[in-house]
Parts: C-alpha cells; sequence; structure tokens
C-alpha cells in the first residue's frame, strides 16, 4: 500500500501489518505488523519494571530483530535508549552503564554484562501486544569519547509530543539531504547499529516503511550479494568500505547487478576523491556524503551531482543548519580560508550528560564546534582540511590517543608515549604509538609483545596500536603538554625516508 501518507513507523505497521520490515542476518523475515507487536509488548515490559519518562535503557547488543525492538520500544515511551559498543572491554561497559544511569540493559547472548538480561524476551513474556497507553517520543543517546578519551553521553531534550508528531520532520529531512522518500525502497544496515549513523539510518528507514535488510557483518562479496538478491535501494557505509569493494577482482564486480542502488550515504571518515569516483564509476551517481558529529547531526551535505561539480567538498549546511569558519581567536573568516569549524542548529541543541563544563566548553555562544579544520567556497561548499588535531578514524571508527596513551602509561615499563594516526590506504588511518621507555628497560619485539597484552583487558581490541616504535624522548613543551603534531611530522618524515 501507499504509505506517504503515514506518520512513520508505528502507523505504517497498523496500517500494513504484512508489510515486510526487517530481514535478519540469519534470513530470517518479520514483518511490520510483528516488530509492532514485539515492540510493543517490550514498550510494556518497560514501562512495568517501573521506567517512566526520561529513564534510561542502555542494549549491548549485535545487529538484529533485538536491536531494532529495542530502539523502536523506547521510542514511543519517552525513553533514552544507549546503544553501547560491544567490542569495548568490561570495564568500558561498566563506565557507561554507570555514568547513563541505565535502569535495564539488554544482551546479547555473547555479551553479557552484570545485571543485564538478555535479549527482549523476557520484557516481553505476558505483555499485551497493542500501544501503551500516554504515548511519546524517545531519543537515542549516544556516548562519544570527543578528545578527552572520557566518554560522554550526547543528551538531547526529549521532544514530549507523540512519535507521529516527530516523524514526518525525519521524512522531510532525509527527503531534502539524501533523497529518500516514503515508499517500498529496501535499506541495507553493513555496520554495527551501535554507531551513530547505521542506528539512525535503521529507525528513518522504518519510518519510510522501507525493508530492513541487516548484513551479519561486512564482507565486500557478501554486501554486493546482499545488494543483488534483494533488490536494495539504500544504504549506509563508510569509506572503508568502498575501498575493500574496489579491491575485489572485477570478475567477481561484475558478478552482481547493482542497479537497484539509488541513494548510498556515507559519513564517518574523509573519503578519497579518487576512491569516490570509482565507486559512481562502477555503481552511477548515487552517493551521497554528509558531515557532521554525534553532537551536531547531520549539519553538511552534498548530493551526487553537487559533488561531482566540486570533487572533494563535503556539502553546504543541512536544512537548519547555519555554518561559519572562524579564527583561534573567534573571528570570522573569509571564503577560501581555512580555520576552525563551526556549525547552529535551529533543530534543538544537545548536552553532555553530567558535564556542563565540556558541554559550555565545546560552544562559541549557540555555535558547536565539531574540533575539526576547513575552508568554505564562495558558494558556502565546506573542504575539509584535516580532521581534529588529535582524533584517529580508521574504518569510520573515532579512536582517541588519550585513552589509548594512559592505558600504555599505566605499565611500569613505559616512560612517556605518544599515540598517533598514521595514513593507511584502507584504514584511513592506522593506530601507532611511540613509547619512551622506563629507565632501564630493553626495547624491542618482547617488550611490545607486552604492552599489547598489557592493553587487553583494558581498552578494545580495534584501539590497539598497529605499531608500536620506541623513542629515547618524546617532544613535551615547558608546561608539560605534549606535541602529537611533531611527533607525527617526525614519524612520518622518518617512515618516507625508509
Amino acid at each position: 500500500m501507499d504509505v506517504s501518507g503515514l506518520p512513520g513507523f508505528y502507523a505504517i505497521a497498523a496500517a500494513d501489518p504484512g508489510r515486510r520490515a526487517v530481514i535478519d542476518a540469519d534470513g530470517s523475515e518479520t514483518t511490520y505488523g510483528e516488530l509492532l507487536a514485539r515492540v510493543n509488548q517490550v514498550s510494556h515490559g518497560l514501562r512495568a519494571r517501573g521506567l517512566t519518562t526520561g529513564d534510561v535503557v542502555a542494549g549491548v547488543l549485535p545487529n538484529g530483530l533485538d536491536a531494532v525492538v529495542m530502539l523502536m520500544a523506547t521510542g514511543q515511551i519517552g525513553l533514552y535508549y544507549v546503544p553501547i559498543n560491544w567490542h569495548l572491554t568490561a570495564s568500558e561497559i561498566a563506565y557507561i552503564l554507570s555514568d547513563c544511569d541505565a535502569a535495564v540493559v539488554v544482551t546479547g547472548p555473547e555479551y553479557a554484562v552484570p545485571g543485564g538480561e538478555v535479549g527482549t524476551a523476557g520484557l516481553a513474556e505476558g505483555q499485551p501486544a497493542d500501544a501503551p497507553a500516554d504515548r511519546a517520543a524517545g531519543a537515542v543517546m549516544w556516548y562519544t569519547s570527543g578528545t578527552t578519551g572520557f566518554p560522554k553521553g550526547v543528551q538531547r531534550k526529549l521532544p514530549g509530543a507523540e512519535p507521529e508528531a516527530i516523524a514526518p520532520l525525519y521524512t522531510w529531512f532525509l527527503g531534502e539531504v539524501v533523497d529518500l522518500r516514503p515508499g517500498d525502497d529496501v535499506h541495507l544496515v553493513t555496520s554495527p547499529m551501535y554507531h551513530s549513523a547505521p542506528c539512525a539510518h535503521t529507525q528513518f528507514a522504518l519510518h519510510l516503511g522501507h525493508s530492513v535488510v541487516i548484513a551479519p557483518r561486512f564482507d565486500p562479496a557478501g554486501v554486493l550479494d546482499l545488494i543483488d538478491r534483494h533488490r536494495v535501494s539504500n544504504a549506509m557505509m563508510v569509506p572503508t568500505m568502498f575501498h575493500r569493494m574496489l579491491q575485489l577482482p572485477e570478475e567477481t564486480r561484475a558478478a552482481y547487478d547493482m542497479s537497484s542502488l539509488r541513494q548510498v550515504v556515507h559519513t564517518a571518515a574523509a573519503c578519497p576523491v579518487a576512491v569516490k569516483q570509482k565507486i559512481m564509476d562502477w555503481w552511477g551517481p548515487v552517493l551521497y556524503e554528509y558531515y557532521g558529529s554525534t553532537e551536531s547531526t547531520i549539519a553538511f551535505s552534498v548530493k551526487p551531482h553537487e559533488w561531482l561539480a566540486r570533487p572533494g567538498t563535503v556539502g553546504r549546511p543541512a536544512p537548519g543548519f547555519e555554518a561559519k569558519i572562524c579564527d583561534e581567536a573567534g573571528k570570522d573568516l573569509p571564503p577560501g580560508e581555512p580555520g576552525l569549524i563551526y556549525v547552529k542548529s535551529s533543530l534543538g541543541s544537545f548536552e553532555y550528560r553530567k558535564d556542563p563544563g565540556r558541554t559550555a566548553a565545546s560552544m562559541l555562544g549557540e555555535w558547536y564546534a565539531p574540533g575539526d579544520i576547513g575552508y568554505l567556497d564562495e558558494d558556502g561548499y565546506l573542504f575539509l582540511c584535516d580532521r581534529r588535531t588529535d582524533l584517529i578514524i580508521s574504518g569510520g571508527v573515532n579512536i582517541y590517543p588519550a585513552e589509548i596513551e594512559a592505558a600504555l602509561l599505566d605499565h611500569p615499563a613505559v616512560a612517556d608515549v605518544a599515540v598517533i594516526g598514521v595514513p593507511d590506504e584502507e584504514w584511513g588511518h592506522n593506530v601507532v604509538a611511540l613509547v619512551q621507555p622506563a629507565a632501564g628497560v630493553e626495547p624491542g619485539p618482547g617488550l611490545t609483545a607486552e604492552l599489547l597484552e598489557h592493553c587487553e583487558p583494558r581498552i578494545a581490541r580495534f584501539k590497539h596500536p598497529k605499531v608500536i616504535v620506541y623513542r629515547a624522548e618524546l617532544p613535551r613543551t615547558p608546561t608539560g603538554k605534549l606535541s602529537r603534531s611533531r611527533v607525527r611530522e617526525d614519524y612520518l618524515a622518518e617512515t618516507q625516508k625508509e
């Protein structure tokens, strides 16, 4: 049926219960009606646990039906939902759960945490499948480390209205930014839903009446097969995925039909111009890009034909956003001159949970600084010069040097350490640790193995250094501040000579 006049998932599911909602990673299918029934049961179950508007629920869940259910169940009873990266260590997960004050934690069988419950069955059991009373839109509260390495929840004020009053704003915004429309489209989930963009796009797809296909993991040929087999029309990816798919043999790439694709949205890291051009040569002009952050959401966006006319741009301010470029003193800079990017949104502000000082430090009045350097051209298109100085982005995932340095400094053999991101063709950046050994400690393979073992219980595997090199001394200012930019420049100069 035509769903264009229906305001979001809950209304679509009630009107067209037989509509296909989710094809899970194992191939099982769930209709909109079946999904809504489970969502309603879990909403009732959360209410039965005593949760009320503004309370917090967390999920340590792999991609799959339970993750979708938790997202939509909390989204209609005024709760904050915190998706947690299941690659994190037990102590890292415990920190987030404590900081967000999660009243209920739902996990996958393989990601059990103290006090958590496995899956949504327990919440749904014995509960009615009809809509709960006093429905109100919830919000997702993603945790981001910022530049300090200490995760904080990015919290937005709850709308205070039913989801049906909010969903039309989503559909309008997505239509403006990436040409997505309500209808019978098929959305492919390629990345873990604990990241903000894949999670948000899953929710958006259901509000648009689309079917959601969940990839079990990112595998280049496997994703191409899913696109071909399910006639996928839209997906959210990161540049590393493009690079890996382009590395497939020509005969493998030619074996799959990509003609169903109309919108492939990418974000999270800068995409090399050559890589983006090659993908559009292969798939056609279907790549939509946006730039933003967990805090700012989608601040800039660019459609395929705009990008082809201005290769390298990340777009103009999205609807409801303003942008400016400032110098270090906060003075506005003219077009073409690089500086710190600031954005302002009429769609609502954010705050870091329990950290008003950090919230204030990230703002210039009403303007938020993502921390990146760029410039605007004469037509208002943004070009990034560099990511924030210390942030490492590997495979589309943010990695924060301070957190890794803190873990390594906890080892008695380490006197000092600097962690940097080194450009890598496939991953964007690799993590490199430059270690100054303590007096009397012999650097070498044995120490490297010991340091990596030391990291194992302290930080997630994806944060571990790919390379550890040793230095007699690291450059610090008279006040003790480490000059990572100098460390990076020296390291790159040395490796280029080799």
